[in-house]
């Protein structure tokens, strides 16, 4: 799957743009700041229907002082063209369309363009909540199984059912029962579909994970939930006063966790800033080994500032795996115009480069600025 082109208006800090683009390496150079980020954000948003950062106020990546954003991609994906724009105006919802058509529920519209973005804000694996730990599982297999992604949906929503029927102190055990049946049969499912994943996930993990840090470093992933050690209703019939008193749900598989591990010590803990860089870049890669083997469309790869906090053997074993052809269309940034260079000329297909300054992009031929 490529993207050939994109039409941005006010998204964040890029006015207008209207960019075409290389089907194999995209090179974004330009100072912090400048908006190199936002580019890959649009793309990401136009995949996923929001932006990498997951902010929860839709209206913060419309640009200040304008009233709306637009995003518009043309792919080719498998051999066919497709057309997808996201519009959004201030205080209303979005509107995403493919092919003209509008989806009814953004739902459909995940995994039929698989992207992975490695950035600065995968610190937040590693250092972060189970939040951001969970949202990586979900990400991954809701864009290649649309059951799971709509266990997850319902079972969120029963679960707010049920934190709004403690915080009213209602009682009433049937009405308790009727929204814990359909927890139980959406987390028995997606408990399954999370445990398949780490196994699947771990091994790929650990190659890219060596690729880049050498010999003499271990890892590993723990899955840890609740409904390893029973099921679910029996988790919520046990702690169903202990929440009363909380005034939330307590158990469940809203509280999973991975528990990423070096040699056998959290990485959070003991890894450091080169090791905790090198573990969300081998996450990230993984990622896209596993949806790409799962998926009929290869995921576009977008790579934000990855070279930062590591040491020189570890930049030089990411562009010799950057540079092989086992990935598709690339997008990177990158405040050091050597790096990218290198990719370039070992990377041996087409590319494109492209200069930001102030959420202005301007192409790059011959070495110099157009």
């Amino acid at each position: 799957m490529t993207l050939n082109s994109i039409t941005i208006l006010n998204y964040k800090n890029i006015a207008e743009a209207r960019l075409e683009f290389s089907p194999k390496l995209n090179c974004l150079i330009g100072n912090n700041g400048q908006g190199k980020t936002n580019v890959l954000d649009a793309i990401y948003y136009l995949s996923m229907c929001r932006s990498y950062a997951s902010t929860s106020d839709n209206s913060a990546v419309i640009r200040h002082g304008e009233p709306f954003m637009m995003l518009q991609g043309s792919y080719i994906r498998q051999d066919k063209p497709l057309e997808i724009s996201i519009a959004l105006q201030r205080g209303k919802r979005k509107i995403v369309r493919h092919d003209g058509k509008e989806y009814q529920r953004l739902s459909q519209h995940i995994g039929l363009l698989p992207v992975v973005m490695v950035s600065p804000m995968d610190w937040d694996l590693v250092r972060g909540s189970g939040d951001e730990r969970r949202r990586f599982m979900d990400l991954i297999i809701s864009q290649n199984d649309s059951q799971y992604l709509d266990a997850l949906i319902r079972y969120n929503k029963a679960v707010e059912q049920r934190n709004a029927m403690i915080k009213k102190e209602m009682r009433d055990p049937l009405l308790y029962e009727t929204v814990e049946q359909v927890m139980a049969t959406q987390a028995a499912l997606i408990h399954q579909r999370r445990s398949q994943w780490v196994e699947q996930f771990m091994p790929i993990f650990m190659h890219y994970y060596n690729t880049v840090a050498g010999d003499g470093e271990t890892v590993s992933l723990h899955y840890k939930s609740h409904l390893n050690d029973g099921n679910m209703i029996d988790h919520l019939n046990a702690t169903r006063e202990r929440d009363m008193i909380l005034g939330y749900t307590s158990r469940g598989i809203h509280r999973d966790d991975i528990e990423l591990m070096l040699d056998e010590y959290p990485m959070r803990r003991t890894g450091s800033q080169g090791q905790c860089k090198t573990y969300t870049i081998a996450l990230r890669l993984a990622q896209f080994d596993f949806v790409k083997a799962n998926n009929p469309a290869v995921p576009i790869l977008l790579l934000d500032d990855i070279f930062d906090k590591l040491d020189a053997n570890r930049v030089e074993r990411i562009v010799d795996v950057v540079s092989s052809d086992r990935f598709g269309q690339i997008f990177i940034t990158d405040t050091n115009r050597t790096h990218l260079d290198e990719i370039v000329a070992r990377h041996g297909g087409g590319h494109c480069l492209m200069h930001v300054e102030n959420g202005a992009i301007t192409a790059i031929q011959g070495g110099e600025l157009s």
